[in-house]
């Protein structure tokens, strides 16, 4: 895995953010178990309800294609599209979380500031005792 392309695409994915709302551009990068990349931004809605998280949007496309393995996602936002500043990473809100659960606790989650700064969690890290397709299988 590349993180550092990972982390670019998510940062250029950012430049597609339709934020008219909050101001706050979010990009993550969605990389598949057979290698491919898909991308996402947010994108808001004057309703609040229907606005879709970057992490979102590229989860829904890689299914829409056939992907459902992931092995990590790239996040990165900030206020204008500005990432922020050191040590104070952008990371998936809890519904993405509970998202990317439903495809594996074990995906990474690289939360970046530049292709320098990053760190790396699993969504089982950042999400503990969650609820998943285990809790149904009984």
């Amino acid at each position: 895995m590349d993180i550092r392309d990972l982390i670019e695409k998510a940062i250029a994915a950012m430049d597609f953010a339709y934020t008219p709302y909050s101001n706050f551009k979010v990009g993550a990068a969605l990389l598949t178990k057979s290698g491919k990349i898909f991308t996402g931004c947010n994108i808001e809605n004057a309703a609040y309800s229907p606005t879709v998280c970057a992490e979102r949007t590229a989860i829904f496309k890689a299914v829409s294609e056939g992907e459902t393995e992931f092995e990590a996602i790239a996040v990165v936002g900030g206020p204008n599209g500005e990432l922020k500043e050191t040590g104070d990473f952008t990371g998936p809100c809890g519904v993405c979380r509970q998202v990317l659960m439903e495809f594996g606790s074990d995906i990474k989650i690289i939360s970046a500031n530049s292709v320098d700064e990053y760190f790396i969690n699993t969504v089982a890290d950042l999400t503990p005792k969650a609820f998943g397709p285990a809790n149904l299988a009984e």
